[in-house]
């Protein structure tokens, strides 16, 4: 068995993105980036992948080009002394752009196993003047060529992305060396893109290094599989947490809970000091197990910079108390139903408190029996205090969010700097919305199974495999065909 490397030559038109797009697919940073031409002034090798049998994937960072029209007619004329002395002595001194893209070009023939053009997406085809002149050249360094659609912008649906492929194919026309057009954003990549691209190249390496190419594949593959596994733990891991999460609160006396039975009946009930305060410490947990979540997806996708605080709207809304069934309720109603407290219910039916002491007398001695039977309750199921903790509703939000947090992680590539929030494309929503729906029984279930003393490490284990095959699906259904062998 014989070690292959393969060599990716990234090659483009100056300041279209070849490092930016290079970082993406390097997970770090190299090179020099600004928003000027000729930045790259040396083609420098950078390993992409190895593999225990000692492969290698070498991607190829090289100058832009340039003045374009001038270049191909400078290679054209390589083989008369004339034209090499321009393009080796004259360029040299007089003319340093057009030399540093000769120097690419003659580094790429002698180098690549296949190229990889880069072009500007956010262009018309007919406006990009530059790329007629730059097939010329790619038919002078005679090797494949798969071009990659970059400044596309916002993701979009699979449809308006085929569409925007489909004119720059047209554009380029039928050419022997282009054996493929990709779109590959340098600023909004997603790593299953990266597997369509990798599958595509297959063909067009070198039989002798195929074996090795596939090694490197499936190395690159399973990396990219673990990143996918660790981020739907750090996905997991707060809704987990979530779920299980709850605040004892302090047990009434048994006089304040009939006095706030009385109260639920004839008034909304408001919540206690004691309430709030649980509910805060709730939330702020919340907001910090998301922030450690984003934060966590950052670095697993080889990306700097912090969460911002969660934004957590009316979380209030979301909390519920699981209380022992309340005694002083649980006699008060017992003592209704049992016909002891006919005419306080008639009373309190109509919010009235005109009801004598003789009447409030009998209704406490009618209510006995069913305070009796509440405490019975609270102590067979165990639960002799109320927990406040958040409800199946959050829960149910939780899901699509941790999944558009996903999305907007992976998709977002290294060159833009740091890591911060933006708006979703309004087409992910529907799409994981749709994915979530599918499976809303079996969240449901799993919401349900709380109540049987569950702990967090439990439900983040039986929860990650359901966030994992919605995620699947989601980017499935943004990438048709891209992880039907993954």
């Amino acid at each position: 068995m014989s070690r292959a490397e393969i060599a990716l030559s990234l090659i483009s038109h100056t300041n279209a993105g070849k490092t930016t797009l290079a970082r993406t697919l390097l997970g770090r940073d190299i090179g020099e980036v600004r928003d000027e031409p000729n930045v790259t002034t040396e083609a420098t090798p950078h390993t992409l992948q190895v593999t225990p049998e000692g492969d290698a994937l070498v991607l190829w960072d090289t100058p832009g080009f340039a003045d374009s029209a001038r270049l191909a007619r400078r290679l054209a004329q390589q083989n008369n002394p004339v034209g090499w002395f321009l393009s080796q002595v004259w360029d040299r001194f007089r003319d340093r752009a057009l030399y540093l893209s000769q120097k690419a070009v003659r580094n790429v023939r002698e180098q690549a196993d296949i190229v990889l053009y880069l072009v500007n997406a956010s262009e018309a085809p007919v406006d990009a003047g530059y790329v007629a002149p730059e097939l010329e050249v790619l038919t002078w360094i005679g090797r494949p060529v798969f071009v990659l659609l970059n400044q596309m912008g916002p993701p979009r649906p699979p449809g308006e992305e085929e569409v925007l492929v489909s004119r720059w194919r047209d554009a380029l026309g039928r050419r022997p060396m282009i054996r493929g057009v990709l779109p590959l954003d340098a600023f909004a990549r997603c790593w299953v893109q990266e597997i369509v691209l990798l599958r595509a190249l297959a063909p067009a390496v070198q039989p002798a290094k195929r074996e090795g190419y596939e090694r490197l594949v499936a190395a690159w593959l399973a990396r990219r599989h673990n990143q996918f596994d660790e981020s739907m733990l750090a996905l997991a891991t707060p809704i987990a947490q979530a779920a299980c999460d709850g605040v004892t609160l302090a047990t009434p006396s048994f006089g304040d809970r009939m006095r706030e039975a009385v109260r639920s009946i004839v008034a909304r009930p408001r919540d206690s000091e004691e309430q709030r305060e649980a509910a805060r410490a709730l939330a702020e947990r919340l907001d910090a197990a998301l922030r450690q979540s984003t934060e966590r997806l950052i670095a697993i996708h080889g990306l700097e910079g912090a969460a911002a605080n969660a934004v957590l709207e009316r979380l209030g809304s979301h909390l519920r108390t699981d209380a022992p069934l309340d005694e002083g309720k649980a006699a008060l109603m017992g003592g209704v139903l049992s016909g002891a407290l006919s005419g306080l219910a008639a009373d309190l039916a109509a919010h009235g408190l005109t009801f004598g002491a003789g009447t409030l007398i009998g209704a406490i001695a009618g209510a006995l029996g069913g305070a009796g039977l509440a405490r019975g309750y609270n102590l067979i199921r165990g639960r002799t205090a109320s927990v406040l903790r958040w409800d199946d509703e959050l829960l149910d939000r939780l899901v699509p969010a941790a999944l558009l947090r996903y999305l907007a992680v992976a998709h977002f590539g290294r060159g833009r700097g740091d890591w911060k929030e933006s708006e979703y494309p309004a087409f992910w929503s529907e799409v994981v919305q749709r994915e979530v729906d599918a499976r809303r029984a079996a969240f449901s279930s799993l919401w349900g199974r709380r109540d049987n003393g569950m702990d967090a490490a439990a439900f983040e284990r039986e929860l990650r495999p359901l966030l994992a095959d919605a995620t699947r699906s989601a980017l499935r259904a943004i990438y048709p065909g891209a992880l039907s062998e993954s």
